[in-house]
């Protein structure tokens, strides 16, 4: 066992741990990018200029303890991420993203052992937990052709967001649907329908870490068309809420668990509507916002890292259906285009604060799709302008900004829906 150890804890017998009263503090305060620490040490960080990433030992022994203080409370401002260099940090493996972003904060961790791996002591906040990293490709799939014509066509996304040509449909042809990232790295598309008809249902069909498009799953809750979806919580977790089943707008929920199973029907909260737009925001948090209650409205309703949906908050920007969401920026969100061909966006911050309109970029069009890419950036993709299907792209920096538009690939459609998948680039 490496580090000062003060106290056996156990007496005569049993586990040695060390105790924070025998860390050795380091005298010189770390203002750099990085920092390798070692077992039985404690160090001051300085985020006041710059984000710091700790690299933890790549070997460890049960007992072995490091502390972390916020030197200057700063790190609300510029945060703390913990690299466990090929070890488990609370369960989970290194490909998991720490980040410690609450000002005041110490940190003190202990190894347990090769399953849980590092474990905090004490970290004053629950939410510090390890969140999945975010995706890197993206995938738009289904939609709506012409009258009568549904189609079951997909495009891969790579990381840098360039759209690959159609790769033939599996699964029901639909539209009025919805997908979501669950299980960090995988894809779920649920429900819809076809555009004319008595087609609702509630089939899913779910995406491999490799873009693959499954055949459907049997149906499970409510069959219903253009309900909303996102991801939340930190183990994988997506949900699609909302839509119209054959009683009308629902506040209908289901919930997919982080091994792509959908539940049963669960009651919702807020105002009952059909064509939401979902998107995860802050850590393990989503939003849902917009949508046509029998007409436009611009109200939303955050959800949980537990799944809980908030009642109704008050409307801003534009109310309107047909638009995309996405994630951006590791921990905002952004919604933009939407009925009556418009272009403009409305950014959402890492509390779930969704602000006015922004002036738009590219066509404006309606009955995009929205999802995250490359890590912390975000696309929009096909849609409807004018009379005329469309199957351009435009991609959303990291912080915000909305790019005028790529060249189309793919087939054009309006209505397909999209979702993240796979870690690796």
């Amino acid at each position: 066992m490496s580090g000062i150890v003060t106290s056996n804890v156990f007496r005569s017998s049993g586990v040695i741990a060390a105790t924070a009263a025998g860390i050795n503090f380091q005298s010189t305060v770390t203002t750099g990018t990085t920092l390798s620490v070692e077992a039985g040490n404690g160090y001051f960080i300085d985020t006041t200029s710059n984000i710091c990433t700790v690299t933890l030992p790549g070997s460890a022994e049960a007992g072995d303890q490091i502390v972390l203080v916020d030197y200057a409370r700063t790190w609300g401002t510029y945060s703390v991420f913990i690299d466990s260099n090929g070890l488990n940090f609370q369960g989970q493996d290194d490909t998991y993203i720490v980040e410690y972003d609450t000002s005041g904060v110490t940190v003190n961790i202990v190894y347990s052992g090769a399953s849980k791996g590092w474990t905090p002591i004490s970290d004053d906040v629950v939410t510090d937990a390890p969140v999945a990293p975010p995706t890197q490709k993206a995938i738009f799939a289904f939609g709506f052709v012409n009258a009568g014509s549904e189609t079951n066509v997909s495009n891969l996304v790579s990381s840098n967001g360039t759209v690959g040509n159609d790769v033939t449909g599996v699964g029901t042809a639909r539209t009025y649907f919805c997908g979501a990232s669950y299980g960090s790295d995988k894809g779920i598309m649920a429900f819809g329908g076809a555009l004319t008809g008595a087609n609702k249902t509630g089939v899913s069909n779910l995406i491999s870490n490799q873009g693959v498009v499954a055949s459907d799953t049997s149906a499970v809750g409510t069959a219903r068309l253009n309900p909303g979806a996102a991801g939340f919580g930190t183990t994988g977790q997506a949900i699609f809420a909302y839509g119209s089943s054959a009683s009308g707008n629902s506040t209908i929920v289901n919930f997919i668990s982080n091994s792509g199973v959908v539940a049963s029907d669960s009651s919702g909260a807020g105002t009952a509507r059909n064509n939401p737009e979902g998107a995860r925001y802050g850590v393990g948090l989503a939003i849902m916002a917009y949508g046509d209650t029998g007409s436009n409205t611009n109200i939303s309703n955050k959800i949980s890292s537990s799944g809980v949906i908030a009642s109704d908050t008050s409307g801003v920007g534009t109310a309107r259906t047909g638009l995309g969401g996405t994630s951006y920026g590791g921990d905002k969100a952004i919604f933009a285009y939407g009925t009556g061909d418009t272009n403009i966006s409305n950014l959402v911050s890492n509390t779930g604060v969704v602000s006015s309109d922004v002036s738009g970029v590219g066509t404006a069009r309606n009955n995009v799709a929205g999802t995250n890419y490359g890590g912390d950036l975000g696309l929009f993709g096909y849609g409807l302008s004018g009379s005329t299907n469309q199957n351009m792209t435009n991609k959303v920096s990291n912080q915000g900004v909305v790019a005028s538009d790529t060249t189309g690939v793919g087939t054009a459609r309006v209505m397909p829906s999209a979702c993240g998948y796979s870690l690796s680039a």
